[in-house]
């Protein structure tokens, strides 16, 4: 990476403002294609100011920097996947596990973004881009209604390019300085926490059943957050565990309730801790996630801008989908500036066809418009989180336990609980609205 003294020129061809997925993703596909291209990042190095779970999937990654799991610095191969329904002392746990996930290419790793985001900048850099690190983005320059530049913190800080993209992450406020979004409000955000836990890599492999570099995932819903609108999740890496725990900010603000105070709730369950025993926390990280979903996507275009990313809120947090969202925008942006340099356009016509590319050439925009009301849906049910967990933990316990009572009457027990914690037509109402949230 560069210095700001090390700079030849304050003009370029384009200008990318953030240095995370979509931003490397971006840059490369444009240096690539010979453009000039600046990628401004402030933090002290790429990765250094981001935080995600912990999982990359394969092929969307591919698609901006082919090949990267031979040589790039992975956790594990994900075999394992598991979803838990918590209650306040048991969880309900649905998982799948298949050794074609770990085919070639391997369907997902677990990661660490320092490392990870460190390779491709240097990738990206060998394709040409040119990285500024440390150095902040004050406001975007324009004419005449039309991005031609941005204006960086420092002496001589103008920086001049027919195209910018903006991949500056969930607290886009270029974007909103520029129109293209609105201030997000706190049902838009989750804040997450992530503790790293050192732990012997055999004592990892020997509790998640894994061998080699094999890696199992968990998502924890329901008792996780308090039954508060949230998730936590724990992932494997070679010899440290990721557990994390998010929570809507709304409901932050609600409740009182931090995800410090969730974490630390956590690793107390009586099915995590057994996990993470004899683990030692070396790293706290928090970040904010962006989790308006479809109905909170900004203008994605404009005369010589586009945004990329979680500043584009291209998240889909059901499917814990950040990441690959990010590299693919980046990269169908970094395709979209090619074209316009090359018919010498750079309208809002010709940048439209970035968003085009989004919903044809990547499930991007058709994930998220598919379930655009699932976050709607558990924000106007409440007691789903809490109640539906229990529900289910009252039915495994009641038909796994053998004490003289019929199966039948077991059945009926179960659905008698269920009315009582619900309602009949509460259940029939849920049942409909969740199916149509989902479908």
């Amino acid at each position: 990476m560069a210095s700001e003294q090390d700079v030849p020129t304050n003009r370029f061809d384009v200008i990318v403002v953030g240095a995370g997925p979509a931003g490397l993703a971006a840059a490369k596909a444009c240096a690539e294609a010979g453009l000039a291209t600046i990628v401004i990042e402030r933090g002290t190095a790429p990765g250094t100011k981001n935080v995600m779970g912990g999982v990359l999937y394969t092929q969307p990654t591919a698609r901006a920097f082919p090949d990267f799991w031979k040589e790039a610095p992975v956790e594990r191969c994900v075999v394992q996947q598991e979803v838990w329904a918590l209650t306040a002392d048991s969880a309900v746990k649905i998982g799948y596990r298949s050794r074609r996930f770990c085919g070639t290419p391997p369907d997902a790793f677990t990661v660490f973004r320092v490392r990870l985001d460190k390779h491709f900048a240097q990738k990206t850099e060998e394709a040409g881009a040119l990285i500024i690190c440390e150095t902040k983005v004050d406001e975007v320059l324009r004419d005449g209604g039309k991005v031609v530049g941005v204006r960086v913190g420092r002496e001589q800080g103008e920086v001049y390019a027919p195209l910018v993209i903006l991949a500056e992450g969930v607290n886009a406020r270029l974007a909103l300085a520029l129109g293209m979004q609105t201030k997000l409000q706190p049902h838009d955000v989750a804040t997450i926490v992530k503790e790293v836990i050192a732990l012997d890599r055999k004592v990892i492999e020997d509790r998640f059943q894994l061998t080699g570099d094999q890696g199992a995932t968990i998502e924890m819903y329901g008792d996780s957050t308090m039954g508060k609108l949230g998730a936590a999740f724990l992932y494997t890496n070679r010899d440290t565990l990721s557990l994390g725990v998010g929570l809507l900010l709304a409901e932050k603000a609600r409740t009182q309730l931090t995800p410090h105070d969730l974490m630390q709730r956590l690793k107390e369950h009586p099915v995590v801790a057994p996990l993470i025993a004899g683990g030692r926390t070396v790293e706290y990280l928090s970040h904010l996630i962006p989790e308006g979903g479809y109905r909170r996507i900004p203008k994605l275009f404009a005369d010589g801008v586009m945004v990329a990313g979680d500043a584009a809120m291209l998240v889909n947090s059901l499917h814990r989908e950040g990441a690959n969202h990010a590299f693919l925008s980046g990269r169908l942006a970094g395709e979209t500036a090619v074209d316009a340099h090359r018919a010498g356009d750079f309208s809002a016509r010709m940048l439209s066809r970035y968003q085009k590319r989004l919903w044809h050439d990547a499930p991007t925009l058709r994930d998220l418009r598919k379930y655009r009301n699932a976050t709607r849906f558990i924000e106007s049910h409440p007691s789903a989180l809490p109640i539906y967990p229990e529900i289910a933990s009252d039915a495994m316990y009641e038909m796994l336990t053998v004490d003289g009572v019929p199966k039948r009457e077991k059945q009926w027990r179960i659905i008698r609980r269920a009315i009582a914690k619900r309602g009949f037509w509460g259940l029939v109402r849920d049942a409909i609205a969740g199916g149509r949230s989902m479908w």
